[in-house]
């Protein structure tokens, strides 16, 4: 299916989304795995993370599950995140900084965001392992739970689209709101965790470089 992927360009992504849109998650997530030859799901195991991860291991058991840890997240995520590998059975895969958080709080420390030291922060804390992990996995099909309203960058993406390196994302609950995602995960019994802190964003509405 690689030809089909590479064939992807901007008008059919269009004729794809507008054909993806009324479609159900499962549906979406079907549709990306029947042209997938190397999918991974990502993750970090914020709110509503578990709505992803068990849509998709409810069709794709082994799928492998990228989780680059901060190593600043919080003890409710760890926690949360504990059970959510358990509960799914999770295929993961985690990657973590090459500095240790007490190397980088002693040399670096925090920085303010959109200074050229929280650019540093960030590719050490997050953007350097996910290169790692896509060096590793070479993936063509990358499902994440990007979701409209998030931030403006997310705004303008969609149910599917190809980025930088070619790689098709796909964002199987783009259009659904956090109600909805609520219920999905009261219909299925999974667990939710509000106390996540991502430090390379710091708001809700900034962007890390991860999708951009």
């Amino acid at each position: 299916m690689g030809k089909m992927i590479e064939s992807l360009n901007e008008i059919k992504l269009k004729e794809l989304n507008d054909y993806l849109r009324n479609k159900s998650p499962k549906a979406i997530i079907e549709w990306a795995l029947f042209i997938a030859e190397r999918p991974i799901v990502t993750t970090n195991f914020k709110p509503f993370s578990a709505s992803l991860l068990h849509a998709i291991s409810n069709i794709k058991k082994e799928i492998k599950t990228i989780w680059c840890d901060t190593g600043y997240n919080t003890r409710n995520t760890y926690l949360h995140a504990e059970v959510l590998i358990s509960k799914l059975s999770l295929n993961i895969f985690v990657y973590a900084p090459k500095q240790t958080t007490g190397y980088r709080d002693s040399v670096l420390g925090m920085p303010e965001v959109d200074t050229p030291e929280h650019d540093i922060f960030t590719d050490q804390v997050k953007l350097e392992p996910f290169k790692r992990a896509l060096k590793e996995h070479n993936p063509d099909v990358w499902f994440t739970n990007l979701r409209k309203g998030q931030t403006a960058h997310r705004d303008n993406l969609d149910i599917v689209t190809k980025d930088k390196n070619g790689i098709i994302k796909v964002c199987p609950f783009y259009y659904w709101s956090d109600a909805e995602l609520e219920n999905y995960l009261i219909e299925y019994k999974l667990p939710n965790e509000y106390k996540y802190f991502d430090p390379t964003k710091v708001l809700a509405n900034r962007e890390c470089g991860l999708h951009v």
